[in-house]
């Protein structure tokens, strides 16, 4: 089958942004005095919503504490507004797959479990020239992946049947929900995750650099 829509997953995907939530969630740690991550961890703790990660990064002792949760996202909110495009950087090849697909008229839409605000923030700084249609992160009222609700929604504002949509991303939790919305997964090399997790997740396609996605599609 070939696809007529690219749902895109943001961070690990289409923009490689560990570095500066590594640093924006070792600078929150640091303000409540705990020990730091390392990026090779924060790749595991990334990419199911910042409350996720917030406990994720919480040493054993105080992750089930609501104060310690409460406190260390608002401190994560803060640093990484301070610093969400210092590192950040698209990835090699993004860009001229991005400009493929437009000269082929395949819509693109954006589901991150990054926070909304921050997901419209950096899409807006580093893809002002491309239409994403919708761009969607974590909004209230709206369960993150793998929850399929947003990718379900996503298909109805492009007028497309899930099946006929590819859902590009680096991470279990992106398999997870491709596979839960009947879209046709496909697991990005480049990004957090190894190939043995995305395949694991349900990854009907492994692809090494972003221009593989075009044989896939009209």
């Amino acid at each position: 089958m070939k696809y007529k829509a690219v749902l895109f997953d943001l961070d690990g995907t289409l923009l490689n942004t560990i570095e500066d939530l590594t640093d924006s969630m070792n600078a929150a740690l640091a303000k409540m005095g705990l020990p730091g991550r390392s990026v090779e961890e924060c790749k595991q703790l990334v990419g199911d919503g910042l409350e996720t990660f917030v406990r994720r990064a919480l040493p054993p002792d105080v992750c089930d504490s609501p104060e310690a949760m409460a406190k260390l996202k608002d401190l994560m909110r803060a640093e990484y507004n301070l610093r969400k495009a210092a590192k950040t950087r698209p990835y090699e090849g993004i860009y001229e797959l991005l400009d493929a697909l437009n000269r082929r008229g395949i819509p693109m839409a954006v589901l991150s479990n990054k926070p909304h605000d921050s997901t419209l923030a950096v899409m807006k700084k580093y893809f002002p020239r491309w239409e994403f249609r919708p761009i969607f992160g974590a909004r209230d009222g709206i369960q993150v992946k793998p929850d399929p609700s947003g990718a379900l929604e996503i298909a109805r504002v492009l007028g497309l049947k899930p099946d006929e949509i590819a859902f590009v991303g680096d991470t279990n939790t992106d398999m997870q929900t491709a596979n839960a919305a009947g879209m046709f997964a496909v697991g990005a090399l480049w990004g957090f995750r190894t190939a043995e997790e995305l395949r694991t997740a349900g990854a009907k396609l492994l692809i090494e650099k972003p221009l593989d996605l075009l044989r896939i599609l009209t």
